[in-house]
């Protein structure tokens, strides 16, 4: 008569399975751990790169045809090193613009940051 119960080799096959098993799923939860963090990143110097563009529409002030670039406190960036460029241009809608027409200027604003390699994130808006 045979006992119950599984033999050596069907316990080293099932704890082999497990094994590759865990191990997949602990990489897979690594690499959505890490893409959730680069996410966030993200996220965040989207929000700073709308509010330096709301700076910059609001400046009246600021020079024409001019290239102009500031860095970000790192505590608004999350440690990250971060900076931006700018440059307000005229913008012609038409050829011949009539009396009452508005004459408006482009706003192009480049948001940079490092982490790991350098990345940018480009805005464009427009003002009276």
């Amino acid at each position: 008569m045979r006992a119950r119960g599984f033999t050596l080799l069907e316990m080293l096959v099932a704890t082999t399975i497990m094994g590759v098993a865990v191990v997949s799923l602990l990489a897979s939860l690594s690499t959505s751990l890490r893409n959730a963090a680069r996410l966030t990143q993200a996220d965040r110097l989207a929000l700073v790169a709308r509010r330096q563009m709301d700076a910059l529409l609001l400046d009246a002030r600021l020079p024409k045809l001019t290239l102009i670039s500031g860095q970000f406190d790192s505590s608004i960036t999350g440690g990250v090193e971060a900076g931006w460029r700018a440059r307000v241009t005229p913008f012609e809608m038409q050829p011949k613009a009539g009396p009452g027409a508005a004459v408006l200027e482009r706003v192009e604003l480049e948001i940079w940051w490092k982490a790991g390699r350098e990345r940018t994130l480009r805005l464009e808006a427009y003002r009276r």
